[in-house]
């Protein structure tokens, strides 16, 4: 599926995906997965619907939404390039993933955010009812070099 806005074009499209681009974003440049290994993206990749931001050719944004697509959706690595930012394309995007066909019928979509609650919050994402009924096994040492 492609949407078109401007110069701009969102495709969930996997074979328009530039790995090492999306790789060196996350392994880079991210605070969630800074050192992520090459395999890890591409196999995360392979098993999310995925959402590539491009400017004609040129990738400048990407998220991925890990779901059964049928009662729950866990959106990821959501990023813009910093050099695009400001143009209204995290909100172009996340229009985008929530009108998407096999994410209609989700029951509870989740995520997690170190800072941009007010994205999301424009979204209808809040903060949970009841974080206690919720648990985690959080590794967030795991793609550090050792």
């Amino acid at each position: 599926m492609n949407w078109h806005k401007e110069d701009y074009t969102i495709s969930t499209d996997k074979t328009t995906l530039s790995l090492g681009y999306i790789h060196q974003y996350l392994s880079e440049q991210s605070y969630w997965a800074k050192g992520i290994p090459l395999p890890t993206v591409k196999r995360s990749i392979e098993n999310s619907i995925c959402f590539g931001v491009y400017k004609g050719a040129q990738m400048v944004g990407f998220a991925r939404v890990i779901t059964d697509c049928a009662t729950f959706g866990y959106l990821a690595d959501v990023f813009i390039d910093e050099a695009y930012r400001g143009q209204g394309l995290s909100k172009w995007l996340m229009e985008v993933i929530l009108s998407h066909p096999d994410l209609q019928s989700l029951r509870r979509f989740m995520l997690a955010t170190h800072d941009a609650h007010g994205l999301y919050r424009q979204f209808n994402f809040t903060e949970l009812n009841n974080p206690e009924y919720m648990l985690a096994i959080v590794k967030s040492d795991l793609y550090k070099k050792k």
